[in-house]
């Protein structure tokens, strides 16, 4: 019975997914649009949770697999290669115009190639030691993209690739409204869908792997790397396949970002934008997949309402703040109050390991009543 109900509640909650979109673009196609963007950063707190919520591993660089996904999808749909080398252009006269079959498999194991490359250098750091090397690496790649037009333009420098194809699925571009009779269905709706898909998708796979042997193996390295060592996991192999797994959810929503805004530059994937996604695992509750979603959606929609709302306190202090630092100031106030009111995050999990609480003395077996 406890099953059946289970699917009943996910089949209505897929439905009422499905079906927000065509109810908000009524309202506008911004607010479809922030939806959007929000189950981009649920993709990506749901990587960076497999490193630092599942294996412990505090990463602060998790924004460079981001770009690594983006640059990647950028390169390959935009006219900018075969602007610039002649014997692409002779390769491929039609352009690549890479299918979405073809750019999710091909983002991820690019990313994994990435992770794989920052975690073995890594493997001995812990603590604040691996979050200033990972942090380092993130800042490597922003400054790699941003400086790699000479003595080659590969990346257009600073001025970042435009003209980016949309995703393309059975032929049909994300970014051309489908018509179905007379009601009209947005392209920013589209993309939700998909990406509402891909976070379908990545959910299930986290929750696999958190109930596998590997995700027991990621938690008893978590809890002790020492005592997991010796009851014979092998941590060096368990922390770049974290490492790997994280990349992947990083890769392919990089490429899903470039499709979706059609142009990409350095600025995208700041440092700033790495504390956001760690800060929306934190904030959600480390290695609980339905509070690190949480997370995700509040730390991500959050800036973008908060935008209707700096203006009218702008108003009020005669127009001295400026709006975007009064928004940034908002979203830190609204972030230390969560994190006094609720330490462990607003949906933490279940207390385990070292934090599970110690059994209360059992009270000794009452006397046998003397025989009359």
């Amino acid at each position: 019975m406890n099953k059946t109900k289970s699917i009943v509640y996910f089949v209505l909650a897929a439905v009422a997914l499905f079906a927000l979109p065509l109810v908000v673009q009524q309202f506008g196609q911004g607010w479809v649009r922030i939806m959007a963007l929000a189950l981009l950063y649920v993709l990506l707190a749901l990587g960076l949770n497999i490193v630092v919520g599942y294996a412990g591993l505090l990463d602060l660089g998790f924004v460079a697999f981001y770009a690594v996904g983006a640059y990647m999808y950028a390169l390959l749909a935009s006219p900018h290669l075969f602007e610039t080398f002649a014997a692409i252009a002779a390769t491929f006269p039609n352009g690549l115009h890479t299918p979405i079959w073809v750019v999710v498999p091909l983002a991820a194991l690019l990313a994994a190639v990435a992770g794989v490359l920052l975690g073995m250098p890594v493997l001995k750091l812990r603590g604040d030691y691996l979050a200033i090397v990972t942090l380092g690496f993130g800042e490597i790649i922003r400054v790699f993209m941003n400086n790699l037009e000479h003595p080659v333009n590969i990346t257009n420098g600073p001025r970042g690739l435009d003209r980016i194809d949309p995703m393309t699925i059975f032929g049909w571009p994300l970014s051309k409204p489908l018509m179905i009779g007379d009601f009209r269905i947005s392209s920013v709706t589209l993309y939700f869908w998909l990406f509402l898909v891909l976070v379908v998708v990545s959910v299930i796979i986290c929750h696999r792997l958190q109930m596998s042997r590997i995700g027991r193996a990621w938690m008893a390295i978590r809890e002790d790397e020492i005592a997991a060592k010796a009851m014979g996991i092998n941590t060096r192999n368990m922390k770049l396949l974290a490492f790997a797994m994280g990349a992947t959810f990083g890769g392919v929503s990089g490429s899903m970002f470039a499709a979706f805004q059609g142009f990409v530059s350095p600025e995208s994937f700041s440092l700033m934008e790495s504390v956001m996604i760690v800060a929306m695992v934190v904030l959600g509750g480390m290695g609980h997949l339905p509070g690190v979603i949480l997370g995700a959606l509040l730390l991500a929609a959050l800036p973008e309402v908060l935008r209707y709302v700096a203006g009218d306190v702008q108003n009020l202090t005669g127009g001295r703040i400026d709006a975007s630092i009064l928004r940034q100031l908002l979203i830190a106030v609204a972030m230390i109050v969560v994190m006094l009111v609720r330490p462990r995050g607003l949906w933490p999990a279940p207390e385990h390991g070292k934090a599970a609480p110690e059994p209360g003395p059992v009270a000794p077996p009452a006397k046998p009543a003397a025989a009359a």
